[in-house]
This record gives structure tokens, sequence and C-alpha cells, in this order.
């Protein structure tokens, strides 16, 4: 991983642009597909991408409070949304099913970027 390329100007950048996303893709859902499982997915992908984005914001808040370690996590959120989200859209979209055994590495990412954050959140405050 290039940690030069995860300065918080790209990574907030990336964040927003998942945000558009996820919102897109949460109104195709309810306007755009007819088909219940694809819906489903849309908007399983959609919730799960836009939470990681504002987590994603949260984290520049981390910092500013003094938790540096917060840096790390955006990379595991923004990662995580690609993989996750990304392969319930792409199945929402007629993608192979097999795509379906790439969601759980995207739940693993967010997994880590949570247990980064807690990590990070142990240098606030700290007298």
């Amino acid at each position: 991983m290039n940690l030069r390329f995860w300065t918080r100007r790209n990574w907030m950048t990336l964040a927003a642009a998942g945000g558009l996303l996820a919102v897109a893709f949460g109104a195709f859902a309810a306007h755009g597909v007819a088909d219940l499982r694809a819906q489903e997915w849309l908007r399983t992908g959609a919730l799960y991408g836009f939470m990681h984005t504002l987590a994603t914001f949260a984290c520049a808040g981390f910092i500013q409070w003094g938790a540096r370690r917060a840096r790390f996590a955006p990379a595991f959120f923004l990662s995580g949304a690609v993989l996750f989200s990304g392969s319930l859209y792409a199945m929402a979209l007629g993608g192979p099913r097999w795509l379906g055994a790439v969601t759980p590495l995207g739940g693993v990412c967010f997994l880590i970027g949570w247990g980064v954050l807690i990590w990070a959140a142990r240098e606030i405050d700290r007298d």
C-alpha cells in the first residue's frame, strides 16, 4: 500500500465520491430496479458505503483531536467500500454471482478500520 497516496485530501475526496455513489445507487434501488434481490443488494451496498464514507470523514476529527493513528483507518474503510459495496452493486447490475465471495473481504476491511479507530481513540486526551 502506497502511504503517500493516503493523504487527507485524497481520502476525503474518495469518501465524497463514495457518498455520491451511495446516494446514486440507493436512489437507483428505489426507482430504477424491479428485481427485489437486486434492490436489496443495492440498498445494502448503499447503506454500508455511506456509513463508511461518514466514518472516513470522522477520521479527520480524530486526527484533529490528537489521534494520529486514525490516518490508517480510511484505507480500510474505502477499500472495504469498494469490495463490499462494489461487489453488491456489480451483482445487482448483472455481474457474476461469484462476486458474492468478494463481499465478505470488504466486511473484513470495515472491521479492521473500526479496530484502527479503537486503537486511535486511545490517543485522545492522554494525560
